[in-house]
């Protein structure tokens, strides 16, 4: 059981937790665009490729799942999960299960503004959203719409481009700023599909801050989900936080993963004020808030391993997820060869 993982960075804590799970069965093999990439420490086999833009990348990927046997693909990274979906039947063509959703489904949540109501379509709420400057101020001028406020890219990964606004000097100019920093991002070519709309204008919600797993099987339905109370944040990824027990979270949660129809986990951000559950962000890929969930028992590396192999005896592996666990993330400085 060869696993590939693209866009792999500095996930060096899930190539680990793969590793454990294939317990010597298999290899693990990375790639990235950066030849320093933390990730190429842990990995059985490095290879550095091409930006994921880059007319060869996908060429590129289907010559190492072919020259290591390779049998499953896992992204890693949001901008390369459209791509990798639109040429997924390709990839498979090779023997390689591509453990990416379906484009129907990365093109909703890739969108954070086809994200919101795609929430809200549900019955579920979400924090008041525009992609309309002006239809936003004649909600501020109404009182409709309240400061603070939060813009954002919305084609955007992490925290990257988020910035709160506490009155309407600060909202026009960063506006304005965003907007010229937008095309100059990483976002810039995705944005350029509607710049009129690519900046997101949101309310603040002032509540308890979760982040959340919601695990899909490889049919797209739900399986189980696991809950973390954020403690700390650090460059748009949790940092510190304890894992939790929700039963209303988890009805919320079944009915998000069966409308969806993800594959796999994914993971997302929300808010509780009072009793109601406010959902901010879906991300369907293994997230920088997993290894939380996974040591406090939500183990969804050996499910993937289990159902990749048609093992469903040990399915209940996920379920050992464990309350009021606190994690915290630290660096440590490893030697590239």
């Amino acid at each position: 059981m060869n696993i590939l993982f693209t866009c792999a960075g500095r996930r060096n804590y899930l190539l680990k937790y793969f590793k454990e799970a294939l317990n010597g069965k298999g290899k693990i093999i990375a790639v990235d665009n950066d030849k320093y990439a933390a990730a190429s420490v842990d990995a059985d086999v490095f290879i550095k490729v091409p930006n994921i833009y880059d007319d060869n990348y996908i060429d590129k990927l289907e010559e190492i799942v072919k020259a290591h046997n390779v049998n499953a693909l896992i992204s890693l990274n949001d901008l390369e999960l459209p791509i990798i979906s639109k040429h997924k039947n390709k990839l498979e063509t090779n023997g390689v299960k591509v453990l990416v959703s379906d484009y129907k489904v990365i093109e909703t949540v890739f969108d954070k503004w086809k994200t919101h109501k795609f929430i809200t379509s549900l019955g579920l709420k979400s924090p008041k959203t525009y992609n309309d400057y002006n239809v936003a101020l004649k909600d501020i001028e109404a009182g409709v719409l309240n400061y603070p406020l939060i813009l954002k890219p919305r084609f955007g990964s992490g925290s990257i481009g988020v910035e709160v606004c506490d009155n309407l000097e600060e909202l026009e100019l960063v506006y304005k700023l965003l907007t010229i920093r937008i095309k100059k991002s990483i976002f810039g070519k995705s944005s350029s599909l509607d710049n009129e709309h690519s900046i997101l204008i949101q309310e603040k919600l002032d509540g308890i801050e979760f982040g959340f797993d919601i695990l899909n099987d490889f049919k797209g339905d739900f399986f189980a989900t696991s809950l973390r109370e954020k403690i700390a944040m650090r460059f748009g990824e949790t940092d510190k936080a304890k894992s939790v027990l929700n039963t209303s979270f988890n009805t919320l949660a079944n009915t998000i993963g069966n409308k969806l129809n993800h594959i796999g986990t994914m993971d997302g951000d929300a808010f509780l004020i009072g009793k109601d559950w406010y959902i901010l962000e879906l991300n369907p890929r293994f997230g920088g808030g997993y290894p939380f969930s996974h040591e406090a028992g939500a183990n969804a590396v050996s499910l993937y391993i289990d159902w990749l192999i048609g093992n469903e005896t040990t399915v209940n592996s996920y379920t050992n997820y464990k309350a009021g666990m606190v994690f915290s993330k630290c660096d440590r400085l490893i030697k590239i060869s």
